[in-house]
């Protein structure tokens, strides 16, 4: 079958033979659709842009599960990473840090704060994806984790020496 999203495909779709209605319909499902298409290639352009101009996201990209988009907007998000006091500071603008509860002596640590920087904590959970496909260590120590404490849980923790 024709891939319907190619240009030969759109031709085979506004070529259809259908009732006028829905003849009308298709051309303007077409038409949003070319235009969406060309949103996201002037988005994809200035990504392309950023990139190259940014240093800071060439060196988060080699980052395991940052590609180019995420290590553009993680860039863009943190600014001067200078501005902040400790890695614990950066942490807590993330968001990536767990709740915690306390109980005398004992502490409990919950699911990560909604405090923080939406952005960097969509792009760090959005990053497990590919990281855990690329990087066997890190696979093994989600499946585990998963396993355990369920697959959210699995996707926000850090393991040790990363």
């Amino acid at each position: 079958m024709e891939n319907l999203f190619t240009e030969k495909g759109m031709k085979v779709l506004a070529g259809l033979a259908l009732p006028e209605r829905e003849a009308r319909m298709v051309g303007v499902l077409l038409k949003i659709y070319r235009h969406f298409q060309e949103r996201i290639d002037e988005t994809k352009a200035m990504v392309n842009e950023l990139y190259e101009k940014m240093p800071s996201a060439k060196l988060i990209q080699t980052v395991p599960g940052f590609g180019q988009f995420l290590s553009v907007l993680v860039a863009v998000e943190i600014g001067d990473l200078g501005r902040f006091e400790d890695v614990g500071k950066f942490h807590a603008y993330a968001g990536v840090i767990p709740s915690t509860h306390s109980s005398g002596d004992v502490s409990y640590h919950g699911k990560i704060i909604k405090a923080g920087n939406r952005w960097l904590r969509w792009a760090a959970v959005e990053a497990v994806w590919p990281a855990i496909r690329a990087d066997f260590d890190l696979r093994y120590y989600y499946e585990r984790r998963k396993r355990r404490k369920g697959a959210n849980s699995a996707k926000a923790a850090r393991p040790e020496g990363y």
